[in-house]
């Protein structure tokens, strides 16, 4: 397997390619990284066109879930996404947390971070922001978020762990993350397992599914639930580019699962209550509207 900083290079690489490319190519492809196939649409991502808050500019047709679906985001909170592409989870965050919460973007890939900030500015949210960084070393300060979403990221990541404990670090005490990613049950055969392609693809860098749900236990994270989990079924047209006809069928009747799991957990500690601004604090002569959080 390739060092870190390899891994890291590969992936900004291709998603740079990735931005580029249209949802549907993405869709029948593992996570845009890999060849189209001819017989399925939706290899990994779910539907996102019904939900509140749904920007079709943002879809690139990457994620493998619906975190903002189960992240239980109330108004007011301060809701960050790692590996936020082109703001399609910061959108949907934002109808949840409202005018008076905040919502950070984060991701590594600077066309996507301009993607992401142009759609914002279309849409008129000046409480939307996006910020270029690794999800292994946030550009944020500690205890700042209420909320956590991410949607087919961390299997992008060499050092999981990092991750997770950079979560933590920015979550507030008695905050919670909400994540969906590709797990394994099994082993992966070795010509999937070392192709950069196929790491790309969300597919190579996933973990087994106890080891991924180990590492947020063992970080401290308390109720660690299982919010959704669906089986990815690579069709056999994307996996002979990798294998032969033999090991496509072995590998179709082995015990070898790929999983797509939402995770939620929260932060050991008590969630304080946000600050509520009194009437005796509003400047003389201004103006109450709901955009001041006085009415």
């Amino acid at each position: 397997m390739k060092k870190e900083q390899e891994l890291k290079d590969i992936v900004k690489e291709r998603y740079t390619r990735i931005a580029e490319q249209g949802k549907a190519e993405n869709a029948a492809s593992c996570c845009g990284a890999t060849t189209p196939s001819n017989k399925i649409y939706n290899i990994m991502m779910d539907d996102y066109s019904e939900t509140d808050g749904y920007n079709e500019a943002a879809d690139l047709g990457l994620g493998c879930g619906l975190p903002t679906q189960f992240a239980k985001i109330k108004t007011g909170d301060t809701v960050i996404d790692l590996g936020s592409g082109a703001g399609n989870d910061c959108f949907v965050a934002r109808h949840e947390t409202g005018s008076e919460g905040k919502v950070i973007g984060i991701d590594f890939t600077p066309i996507m971070i301009e993607k992401a900030r142009t759609n914002a500015e279309k849409l008129g949210y000046n409480n939307v922001e996006f910020r270029e960084g690794d999800i292994d070393a946030m550009p944020i300060s500690d205890n700042v978020a209420d909320v956590i979403v991410s949607n087919c990221v961390l299997n992008l990541v060499p050092n999981k762990q990092k991750v997770i404990g950079e979560i933590h670090r920015v979550l507030k005490p008695g905050g919670h993350f909400s994540i969906s990613d590709i797990v394994l049950v099994g082993n992966l055969p070795d010509a999937l397992k070392e192709d950069a392609e196929m790491y790309a693809g969300c597919v190579a860098g996933a973990i087994q599914k106890s080891e991924y749900l180990q590492l947020i236990t063992d970080r401290g994270f308390q109720n660690v639930t299982i919010q959704k989990e669906k089986p990815i079924t690579i069709p056999d047209d994307i996996l002979s580019k990798y294998l032969s006809a033999d090991e496509i069928n072995a590998f179709n009747k082995d015990a070898t699962g790929i999983f797509s799991i939402t995770v939620y957990a929260e932060k050991e500690g008590t969630v304080s209550e946000k600050p509520k601004i009194k009437l005796s604090e509003i400047s003389e002569g201004l103006t109450c509207s709901p955009d001041t959080g006085c009415c």
